[in-house]
């Protein structure tokens, strides 16, 4: 399993982990990635989106429409900015991951749960079952 402690975390994981920030769009490390696998949290290693709900939303972050267990994630009311949003926290490490927003593909649910890259972390498809994540291989298409 892939985790870091608070120790390991960059200046900008941190700021988006543990002080609740945004990184800058279009600039971040997922944002237009598309390989196959998976999305753990930084912290602690467990698995939150999948590439097969992964698309592109033009906003310049990793954009997902639905989370791979509703259990790992917490959505919080955020009326920060000046307005009410979702926020979407990890449950595991209490990172604060991005928001959830309505605006997503109607047929995947209309959900668009915008993630910052800085608080997750890929795992590629083919490396799975080597890092302790095989049993969810099922989730993909072949």
């Amino acid at each position: 399993m892939i985790k870091k402690s608070k120790d390991e975390l960059t200046e900008m994981e941190h700021l988006v982990t543990q002080e609740d920030g945004t990184e800058p769009p279009f600039q971040n490390e997922y944002w237009n990635h598309f390989d196959k696998g998976i999305y753990v949290d930084k912290l602690s290693g467990k698995p939150l989106f999948t590439s097969e709900e992964k698309f592109e939303s033009d906003c310049g972050w990793p954009s997902f429409s639905k989370a791979l267990n509703d259990e790992e994630i917490i959505e919080l009311v955020d009326k920060s900015m000046g307005m009410i949003r979702t926020e979407v926290r990890s449950e595991d490490s209490n990172s604060h991951l991005g928001h959830v927003f309505n605006d997503g593909p109607r047929e995947s649910g209309g959900l668009r749960y915008c993630i910052n890259s800085a608080a997750v972390q890929f795992i590629p498809y083919d490396k799975l079952e080597e890092l302790g994540y095989g049993d969810l291989l099922p989730h993909f298409k072949n």
